[in-house]
């Protein structure tokens, strides 16, 4: 069955972005040009997604607004003559089918998903978090699309850790099939260093079959009284197989403010427009 859907999740209170995200989702910060949320979106419509499921909550009326029509300014643009900013606040409102729902209760990553499922149905979908943007020649996620049709079972992405590190991911135990391809054999939500089974942890994209909304309806919470998807998966391998999709291309990790400052200097420095002029700036204050 092919994947027509994709869930973003943006019901997080963006904790580590405060004061900023007291008014502001964290999910519309920007990200050079754009928000962060639309990177996730143009990575699913690149995929071939036909509809995208936003997971949301209280406060988060800005995503919606964004995505919609804005004729008041439409009107204002076009009778300012600005045509090529019309056109794109057009391209913007007609992306994709976007719909959203609300994540009432913020009972962990697995709840999130959960939410999705009448709307998902008995079709396999793609999750995307959209701290995570990935670039490259390949498309994410449109690459882990072709290995769930190529291998007839959920995809996880992955990248190589640090050591140190593994405590901050879901690390796979692996076992190598093709390439960048991997099956799963195992799975542990963020083990110390001395207990990983790898050093390759799961990154913010999934393709998943429809069954795991039936694991996660018995997928027990973790001390913090949330429900994990990585322990969601660990439920699913005992009736279906895995695979991992190692990430070609760079990641970077928004969700934090460094993490956001470093994706930001990173694009910024390869934009057409103001690049160049950035890199002379910034060598002038080094």
């Amino acid at each position: 069955m092919k994947v027509r859907k994709a869930v973003i999740t943006a019901a997080g209170w963006g904790n580590r972005f405060l004061p900023v995200t007291r008014s502001q989702p964290k999910e519309m910060l920007p990200l050079v040009d754009k928000p962060l949320i639309q990177y996730a979106v143009e990575e699913a419509i690149k995929a071939g997604i036909e509809q995208v499921i936003m997971v949301t909550a209280m406060g988060k009326r800005a995503i919606e607004d964004y995505f919609d029509r804005a004729f008041e300014l439409e009107y204002f643009l076009e009778r300012k003559g600005e045509a090529a900013l019309l056109k794109q606040m057009k391209e913007i409102s007609g992306m994709v089918d976007i719909c959203y729902v609300r994540q009432k209760e913020q009972l962990g990553l697995g709840q999130a998903i959960y939410t999705a499922k009448n709307i998902i149905g008995d079709e396999p979908f793609a999750v995307m978090l959209p701290d995570d943007i990935i670039l490259g020649k390949v498309t994410a996620l449109k690459r882990m699309i072709e290995i769930y049709d190529e291998y007839g079972a959920g995809v996880i992405a992955v990248e190589a850790v640090a050591k140190e590190d593994t405590g901050k991911y879901g690390i796979i135990e692996p076992r190598p099939v093709s390439g960048r391809i991997y099956e799963i054999l195992s799975l542990v939500e963020k083990p110390e260093p001395a207990h990983a089974p790898s050093r390759l942890g799961i990154v913010g994209r999934y393709v998943l079959p429809s069954l795991i909304f039936d694991v996660l309806q018995v997928t027990p919470p973790d001390r913090h009284k949330e429900i994990q998807v990585t322990d969601a998966l660990q439920l699913l391998l005992k009736q279906q197989k895995l695979y991992a999709y190692e990430l070609e291309g760079i990641r970077y990790d928004t969700g934090t403010p460094l993490g956001w400052l470093k994706a930001n200097m990173a694009l910024a420095l390869k934009h057409d427009d103001f690049g160049p002029e950035l890199r002379k700036y910034l060598k002038g204050l080094l």
